[in-house]
């Protein structure tokens, strides 16, 4: 199939074309239509699938065919979970939207509040890529309205539900509810229960598509799994993969910040051009940090999940877990920042006994067992941990006075009870029964 066969407007075709896009993804092929045919769509698709593009050009097309609701209010809202996902978006947006007379506007949370709403009330946006937390502020303070929206697109909506973010939905989807509106919804996995629920109530009869499982093995990266015995372990076996494996970029996952700053520290002093990104920096920090990375200023990037989704960089060949994520599913989305854009890119796993519960869990969402490489003069003892087990709930230890007590009452219970014998004169016990003696005759002396 190709996208002239999905029913696009003709000067999309030629921007599509001018972006060196050749064919349309499965996603695509299936979303496009869908989309373009004004219908709800709840949508699930691994990463690195091209399912951006799969709901901006029926969003543009929209801007092509279609007269707007209202003149000030924003067309189309883009939420996505995190503030890299989100520039993401916008930066494809813009390419895809440049030399039009659309406007757009980019809201972020950890930005400046007040030039946020100079810029909305300046240039009435009519596409508005956002994070929900900071889009909900804006709609509170009368800063945004979306009386006249006409298309609400959710992507990575498992990911919005897990950070919290549901009552911020709720708020924007009653902001613009109203029938003319259109509602695309895209997830790693339809098997989410929060998802299925805020699905039921933003959209209406949606079309269901599902394009690959979120856990199938991504072609384009190759995955090891290495044992490690403790932290000094897996710093060596890191200096290793860095100085043996043929990289261009490299992204570094660790658990904390702390450990990102401490991991930074430590490749700066071997003179790795490392740089730390953690979810605690402000957004000015943070975007120097990306701008820097993606111009090749620096080689290695040590991050916490914080970049696990929307980072698009086609450089960055190698991935590393130097600790285990927490959820099964934000393994794929690490490992999917490598082997982008038909390039091939390798993971490597570091799985120490603080790691192992996380592992298991990662090989069982990806249902297969999983087998672990070994590095030749950097083996360790570790193997991995026996299955928990679950103890019978023990009766409570007696305390010290119970114990007593039931000393007491057995030594009580087995020791013959006496006989009391006191007589108490005080004691009235009634009137007796008895029968007198039989007295002896009398006898007279005298006779």
């Amino acid at each position: 199939m190709q996208f002239k066969d999905l029913g696009l407007d003709n000067r999309l075709l030629r921007k599509i074309d001018h972006m060196g896009f050749k064919a349309p993804t499965d996603i695509q092929s299936q979303a496009i239509p869908v989309g373009i045919a004004g219908k709800d769509l709840l949508a699930s698709s691994k990463t690195g699938s091209g399912k951006t593009l799969a709901f901006l050009m029926p969003a543009m097309q929209r801007m092509y065919r279609s007269k707007p609701f209202t003149r000030r209010d924003p067309r189309v809202v883009i939420l996505t979970p995190t503030r890299e996902l989100a520039k993401q978006v916008y930066a494809e947006l813009k390419a895809l939207a440049s030399g039009t007379p659309y406007t757009f506007c980019l809201v972020l949370g950890g930005e400046n509040f007040n030039d946020q709403v100079k810029e909305l009330r300046n240039k009435d946006p009519m596409f508005v890529v956002a994070t929900p937390g900071r889009l909900a502020d804006h709609l509170e303070h009368r800063s945004l309205v979306l009386d006249g929206l006409e298309m609400l697109i959710l992507d990575e909506a498992d990911r919005m539900l897990d950070l919290g973010f549901k009552d911020q939905l709720e708020r924007i989807n009653a902001a613009a509810n109203h029938r003319r509106r259109q509602t695309m919804m895209f997830s790693a996995t339809l098997d989410h229960q929060q998802v299925n629920e805020i699905a039921a109530d933003m959209l209406n009869m949606p079309k269901r598509i599902s394009v690959g499982q979120s856990n199938e093995q991504h072609q384009d990266i190759e995955q090891q799994f290495i044992l490690c015995d403790h932290l000094d372990h897996k710093e060596a076996i890191l200096d290793h993969l860095l100085e043996s494996e043929d990289h261009q970029q490299v992204i570094i996952f660790t658990a904390t910040r702390a450990d990102t700053e401490r991991l930074t520290e430590k490749l700066n002093k071997d003179k790795r051009k490392a740089v730390a990104l953690s979810g605690g920096m402000n957004q000015t920090a943070r975007n120097n940090i990306m701008s820097q990375f993606e111009r090749h200023v620096h080689k290695v990037l040590v991050t916490t999940d914080v970049a696990s989704r929307g980072l698009d960089i086609s450089a960055v060949s190698h991935v590393i877990n130097f600790d285990m994520p927490k959820h099964a599913e934000e393994y794929v989305h690490r490992v999917g920042r490598t082997g982008r854009a038909g390039n091939k890119g390798k993971a490597f796993s570091l799985v120490g006994p603080k790691d192992w519960w996380s592992f298991k869990n990662i090989e069982a969402f990806l249902q297969q067992t999983i087998s672990f490489d070994a590095i030749e003069g950097l083996g360790g003892k570790f193997k991995g941990l026996k299955p928990k087990q679950t103890r019978k709930p023990q009766a409570k230890k007696p305390t010290t006075a119970a114990k007593k007590q039931k000393d007491a009452d057995n030594t009580k219970s087995t020791s013959v009870k006496r006989r009391d014998k006191t007589f108490y004169k005080t004691v009235a016990v009634g009137d007796s029964v008895f029968m007198p003696k039989k007295r002896k005759p009398e006898t007279n002396s005298d006779s």
